[in-house]
C-alpha cells in the first residue's frame, strides 16, 4: 500500500476558510489556462492538413470531455494538490507516481518553450525580430523571464499580472470568432484534405498538434488543495471550462478559415493579426491583435511558470522528487520556478541553433507525447479503482458510466500518441528515460534513509509466525520518520495559475 504523503496530513488539516476559490474561479481557471498563447498560432499550424482538421477539433474536444469528467471523478476522493502525479502513486506506487510527475513537468516547461517562440510570431508584428534567428531567440528568452522575475517576485505579483492578461486574451479571440464570421468567404478555406495525408492520418497528426491548445484541463485537479470544496467544484469546472474553451477554440479558427486564403494561412506566423487585417484593412487591426497576443502570451507564461513548480513540489514533499523543490519564498516554490525557465530557456536556443523553421510544431508535438503519460497513467488509475472494487475511490452507483467514460480518456490519449509522429515519442521518450536515472538515484537515497532494518539476530529470537509483522512495524515507523524529515513547516497555500 502506498504510505500516506508527508505534505496531505497538512492539507487535510487546512481550514476550508483558506480555500482560495469556489466554483466561479475554478471554471474561469481552467477556461484561463486551456485558452492561452497557442491557440493564436494553430490556426496555421493545422492548415496544411486542410479543413479535415476542423474535424479533429470535434474528435479532440469530446476526448478533452472524457478526460475532464476522469479527472473530477478522482479528485472527489483526492482532492489534494498534485493532480495525476496523486491519482498514478495511489494506485501503482512511487514509480507511477514518478513518471506522472517527471512528464507532466516536462509538459510544463517544453510547453513554455513552444509559447515563447509562438510569442514571437506575434512581436515581428510590431517589431522586425524576425530577421535572424539570433534575434528571435533572443526575444523568445526575454519573453520567458519576464514571467520567471514576475513569479520570484511572489504570489501576490502573478495574480496581478494574471487578471489583466485573462482580460485582454479574450478580446482577439472573441472579436474574430464572432465578428470573423460576418466576413467569411468560403473561397478562402482551401482543401478538405492535402495530399500525402489520409483522412484519418490528417485528423490524428492535426489532433495531435491541438492538443497543445487544450493544455490546463487537468488545471482544477492539479491544484485541488486551493479549490473550495474540490470534491464537489473540481469536477465541475474542469467540464464547464472545456466545454467554454473548445466553443471559443472552435469559431475562432473557422474565422481564420475563412478570412485568410489557404496560401497564405500556411506561412503566416501571426493568423490572428492576419484575420483582422482581412476583416477592417489595413495594419492597425492586426497590431492591435498583435499586442494582446503578446500580453495573453505572457500571462500564460506567468501561470504555467507557477504551475510546473506544483508538481514536483508535491512529489518532492514525497521524497521522489530533490528536496530542493519543496523550498518557498513569498509563497513561490523557488527553485521548480528557476529550474523549470533554465530548461525552456535551454530547449528554446537548441531549437533554434538548429533552424528556427517548424520550431513551435516540434515543441507541440513533444509537449503533446508527454502530456499523454499523466493522462494515460490518471485513466488507468481510475479503471483500476473500479476493476479492485475500490468503491471508496469511485462513485457508487455509476459504475457503467465511469467505467465507459474512463476507458476513453484512455484510449483517447493512446490514439494521440500514435498521431504524434516518430519524431514526437522518439524525443519524448528520450525525456522519460532521463527521468528513470533520476528516479533511480531518489529511491537510493530513500531506502538509505529509511534502510533501518531489524537485525537477523533479534528475528530469529522471533517466533516466525510474528516475524513479518515486527518487520512491517519498523519499517512503518522508519517510513514515518522519514516524511516528517522532508516536510516543510505550515505556510501559505500556492494559489493556482491561470492562463495557458
Amino acid at each position: 500500500m502506498t504510505p500516506t504523503p508527508a505534505h496531505e496530513t497538512s492539507e487535510r488539516a487546512t481550514s476550508p476558510h483558506t480555500r482560495r476559490f469556489g466554483l466561479p474561479v475554478a471554471t474561469a481557471l481552467v477556461m484561463g489556462n486551456i485558452i492561452g498563447g497557442g491557440i493564436f498560432l494553430l490556426p496555421a499550424s493545422v492548415a496544411p492538413f486542410g479543413t479535415v482538421s476542423l474535424v479533429a477539433f470535434g474528435v479532440l474536444t469530446a476526448g478533452a470531455l472524457a478526460l475532464a469528467l476522469v479527472f473530477g471523478r478522482l479528485a472527489e476522493r483526492h482532492p489534494r494538490t498534485g493532480g495525476p502525479y496523486v491519482y498514478a502513486r495511489a494506485a501503482f506506487g512511487d514509480f507511477a507516481g514518478f513518471l506522472a510527475a517527471w512528464s507532466y513537468w516536462i509538459t510544463t516547461w517544453v510547453s513554455n518553450a513552444a509559447l515563447a517562440v509562438a510569442a514571437v510570431g506575434y512581436l515581428d508584428v510590431l517589431l522586425p525580430v524576425g530577421g535572424s534567428p539570433l534575434t528571435m531567440c533572443a526575444a523568445a528568452l526575454l519573453v520567458q523571464w519576464l514571467p520567471a522575475l514576475a513569479n520570484l517576485a511572489g504570489t501576490r505579483y502573478v495574480g496581478a499580472v494574471q487578471v489583466v492578461a485573462t482580460v485582454l486574451k479574450f478580446v482577439p479571440l472573441l472579436l474574430v470568432a464572432v465578428g470573423g464570421l460576418f466576413f467569411f468567404d468560403p473561397a478562402h478555406l482551401g482543401p478538405f484534405r492535402t495530399e500525402g495525408h489520409s483522412a484519418l492520418g490528417a485528423v490524428s497528426a492535426s489532433a495531435a498538434i491541438l492538443l497543445f491548445s487544450y493544455l490546463g484541463v487537468e488545471s482544477a485537479a492539479v491544484s485541488a488543495g486551493e479549490v473550495r470544496d474540490p470534491r464537489r467544484n473540481v469536477g465541475r469546472a474542469t467540464v464547464l471550462g472545456t466545454l467554454g474553451a473548445a466553443l471559443v477554440y472552435l469559431l475562432g479558427t473557422l474565422a481564420v478559415f475563412g478570412l485568410v486564403p489557404h496560401d497564405e494561412l500556411v506561412a503566416s506566423q501571426a493568423p490572428f493579426s492576419a484575420a483582422v487585417d482581412a476583416m477592417f484593412g489595413g495594419t492597425w487591426g492586426g497590431a492591435a491583435v498583435a499586442v494582446a497576443a503578446l500580453v495573453s502570451m505572457t500571462g500564460a507564461l506567468n501561470g504555467w511558470t507557477l504551475l510546473s513548480a506544483q508538481t514536483p513540489y508535491a512529489a518532492a514533499h514525497d521524497g521522489l522528487f530533490p528536496r530542493v523543490f519543496t523550498v518557498k519564498r513569498r509563497g513561490v516554490p523557488v527553485a521548480g520556478v528557476l529550474v523549470t525557465t533554465v530548461l525552456a530557456s535551454s530547449l528554446t536556443v537548441y531549437n533554434y541553433a538548429f533552424g528556427a523553421g517548424g520550431v513551435f510544431e516540434t515543441l507541440v508535438l513533444v509537449t503533446t507525447f508527454t502530456a499523454t503519460v499523466p493522462y494515460l497513467l490518471s485513466s488507468a488509475a481510475q479503471l483500476y479503482f473500479l476493476a479492485s472494487g475500490q468503491r471508496d475511490r469511485v462513485r457508487r452507483g455509476r459504475l457503467v458510466r465511469d467505467t465507459a467514460l474512463a476507458g476513453a480518456a484512455f484510449a483517447f490519449s493512446v490514439w494521440l500518441v500514435a498521431g504524434s509522429g516518430y519524431a514526437a515519442v522518439y524525443q519524448g521518450v528520450l525525456f522519460l528515460f532521463a527521468g528513470v536515472a533520476v528516479y533511480a538515484w531518489m529511491a537510493a537515497r530513500r531506502d538509505r534513509a529509511a534502510g533501518a532494518r531489524v537485525p537477523e539476530a533479534v528475528l530469529e529470537a522471533v517466533p516466525e509466525t510474528e516475524r513479518k509483522a515486527v518487520e512491517e512495524a519498523v519499517e512503518e515507523a522508519v517510513g514515518d520518520a522519514v516524511g516528517e524529515a522532508v516536510r516543510e513547516p505550515a505556510g501559505p497555500p500556492v494559489p493556482a495559475p491561470a492562463g495557458r
